[in-house]
């Protein structure tokens, strides 16, 4: 009898719905993007500057207020936790439309509701990781993020297409039930996995002062995560802060067309789709520090192109062949990067790791995307653009080039895998 492909193999029910489950609350997230300041501008008639405050608080108060929740979900049960976050997600977000109903939204409701949603994200994240390694097998984490990375680009090149057509025909509030609604079905997918959880182990009744920054001390005392982390946070700052620049370069200078701004950054979204195929293949092959650390490092080489972008339909191809490659290298190297800080993090800490690394990640990103606005305005957006994409290329020296071992071979000292 033959053999199934190993990349067809089934990892469980447990993850087939916590997989369904990610895939539809991500698919409402991409319909909704950019619904809120949509509303902001087309409802509530706002400017320039609280659309830029409204992008800005849910990303940094959101954060904020998440710090203190990484050490209270690594001490109670996960998926309560998820449950409870996507429900708060549904009821918050659906407080929208019902206030639009009846002629009583405002700019305040949408700044409080940015808020809550990014609080939820962050510790929905967090038990997710920490869940995810409960159901899936070590050998087999790779395999499930790679599939769920598949997923993330796959909800981005369908979702925004679908919800501005949506917006097109029903209006910008029409998303935010969508969204609301993905969250629910959400709940409902892992609330039907009927894996058994253990109850954390309750060393403390309650938390101290100190357990807010043990993730920040996990990942900083790592060998290997503190470099790891460090090139994330910077990288990923350094490409979010050309995103509105590249916005305000191609639809304003250079005089593309809205469609032609969506193609650009929507069509080479499938590269990340064939980069997280490729993961697992490519470990297979080289060998898991060998993939990571050349796919780490072709991710940062692409960005510098679009500080070239010119008028008509070569400067449109520039941007996709650039966006293509830059999405294509993150597809290879996300689903290895969230494996490795799985595999090398105890099982008692990753929610509170993933809150540290995703606060950190939020607030750099929105400290450097204020900063490089500025940058913008002193110099220009091409400028800014340029220096962003210099920088990017130094950001491997923080990769961790000498490891003792890969990680396939043998799990740091402080690792629960496997127990």
């Amino acid at each position: 009898m033959r053999r199934p492909r190993e990349g067809r193999r089934s990892l469980g029910r447990p993850f087939a719905w916590f997989w369904a489950s990610y895939a539809v609350s991500a698919l409402g997230t991409r319909l909704a993007f950019d619904a809120f300041p949509l509303i902001a501008i087309m409802v509530l008639d706002a400017g320039p500057t609280q659309v830029s405050a409204l992008a800005a608080a849910g990303l940094a108060v959101g954060a904020a207020v998440a710090v203190p929740l990484g050490p209270w979900v690594d001490l109670h049960r996960k998926r309560p936790v998820m449950i409870g976050m996507d429900l708060v997600r549904f009821a918050v977000l659906m407080s929208v439309p019902l206030a639009f109903t009846f002629g009583l939204l405002t700019f305040v409701q949408l700044l409080i509701v940015s808020v809550v949603v990014a609080t939820a994200d962050i510790s929905f994240g967090a038990a997710s990781g920490a869940y995810l390694k409960a159901i899936v097998r070590p050998a087999d984490l790779l395999a499930a993020n790679a599939r769920l990375e598949s997923t993330t680009w796959t909800t981005t090149v369908l979702g925004p297409p679908l919800g501005g057509a949506a917006i097109g025909m029903f209006g910008p509030v029409i998303t935010v039930i969508m969204n609301a609604v993905s969250f629910l079905l959400s709940a409902l997918g892992i609330r039907a996995i009927a894996t058994q959880e253990s109850a954390p182990r309750a060393a403390r009744q309650r938390q101290r002062l100190g357990d807010l920054l043990e993730g920040w001390r996990y990942l900083l005392g790592h060998p290997i995560l503190r470099p790891l982390f460090l090139n994330t946070i910077l990288v990923n700052g350094l490409i979010m802060v050309a995103s509105p620049l590249l916005a305000v370069l191609m639809l304003g200078d250079l005089g593309f067309a809205p469609w032609q701004y969506g193609l650009a950054f929507a069509l080479p979204c499938v590269g990340g789709l064939i980069g997280s195929w490729l993961s697992r293949r490519l470990v297979g092959r080289f060998g898991r520090d060998a993939v990571m650390l050349t796919a780490g490092t072709l991710r940062v080489c692409w960005p510098i192109g679009l500080a070239f972008i010119g008028p008509g339909t070569w400067g449109l191809l520039l941007v996709i062949v650039v966006q293509f490659g830059l999405v294509t290298c993150i597809g290879v190297y996300n689903p290895l990067l969230a494996t490795w800080r799985l595999d090398q993090t105890p099982t008692d800490r990753v929610a509170r790791v993933l809150t540290a690394w995703s606060v950190t990640s939020k607030a750099t990103t929105a400290t450097m995307t204020a900063l490089w606005g500025l940058l913008a305005a002193v110099t220009s957006p091409r400028t800014a653009v340029a220096i962003a994409g210099l920088l990017l290329l130094l950001t491997p020296l923080l990769l961790p080039w000498r490891r003792p071992t890969d990680p396939t071979s043998r799990p740091h000292p402080h690792s629960t895998a496997g127990v």
